[in-house]
């Protein structure tokens, strides 16, 4: 038995046609144009491709992509502002600070600043708060993702039995309260957690997002389970280069799961794909609209 590759293209591609087709239709109907606005931080070279990818997919959806470029040495005073300014800005409905951020700036307080009805990535507290208390929030896009790829396997996932292994605020806990409003069994794990094979062991549905290569292994999977791997990490070639690989040892999954995601080209297709549902969801929420149909 091999497992089914779960096509992270594929979904992701079918995912911004149908939001592009609802940004057309609100632009027809109400005259609304979603708008997003991304700032960027110094020069990361990960962050600068993320970035250009976003406004490229942005204005292939039909909505408006607003790009802000800052010096490394931005001063907090003056992100605030810039964060204040869009916050007050009619034309702009999402706002994404791009993260990392440049040591010596305060990320709790950035993400503080955004408006929660603008904050497409989830991140600020009232979002955060709304999510675990089982209320209507923007999300996270990553977990969101997550879950779209697994419901391409599974219809319902209720009475499933899943386990999440990382608790970082962007994947593995806002992951764990989009999986209890599907109605599964949620296990959070992570490096402190004893037996983690035997806890891997026993779920339908595995969620590796620790940062690890390859910590996963094919031994820990029970047979036919679903794996999301949401690991992107950089090891080195015989030939100086590097290959990207993620947290689980795909080649000794394959061989016992059921369905897996590949690294590259799983979840990471998902990521910006949700960023522009969220962006919709939040146009349409700002204007009073009902929830658009994505």
């Amino acid at each position: 038995m091999t497992a089914k590759t779960i096509d992270g293209k594929v979904i992701a591609a079918e995912l911004r046609a149908r939001v592009a087709d609802e940004v057309a239709r609100v632009k027809r109907e109400h005259n609304l144009v979603p708008g997003l606005a991304v700032v960027l931080v110094g020069s990361d070279p990960a962050s600068e491709v993320y970035v250009r990818s976003k406004h490229t997919q942005t204005q292939a959806a039909g909505m408006a992509s607003f790009e802000h470029k800052l010096p490394a040495d931005v001063s907090q005073a003056d992100l605030l502002a810039l964060v204040a300014k869009l916050n007050r800005d009619p034309a702009v409905h999402g706002i994404l600070v791009q993260l990392p951020l440049p040591k010596g700036l305060d990320t709790e307080a950035v993400v503080n600043a955004i408006d929660p009805a603008k904050d497409v990535d989830g991140l600020h507290p009232n979002n955060a708060g709304r999510l675990a208390g089982g209320f209507e929030a923007l999300s996270p896009c990553t977990p969101l993702g997550c879950i779209i790829l697994t419901k391409s396997v599974h219809a319902s996932l209720e009475g499933m039995n899943a386990i999440v292994i990382g608790r970082s605020n962007l994947v593995g806990r806002p992951l764990v309260q989009l999986l209890l409003n599907e109605n599964a069994t949620v296990t959070i794990a992570h490096s402190r957690s004893r037996d983690l094979p035997g806890l891997v062991r026993r779920a339908d549905l595995v969620y590796a997002a620790v940062g690890k290569s390859e910590m996963v292994r094919g031994d820990w999977l029970k047979p036919g389970a679903t794996v999301i791997d949401v690991g992107i990490n950089r090891i080195p070639k015989d030939d100086g280069k590097t290959r990207l690989v993620g947290d689980v040892a795909y080649q000794e999954a394959l061989a016992v799961a059921g369905a897996i995601t590949p690294v590259p080209g799983g979840v990471g297709q998902m990521t910006v794909a949700c960023l522009l549902v969220n962006t919709l969801r939040a146009a349409c929420a700002i204007a009073g609209l009902p929830k658009p149909a994505v």
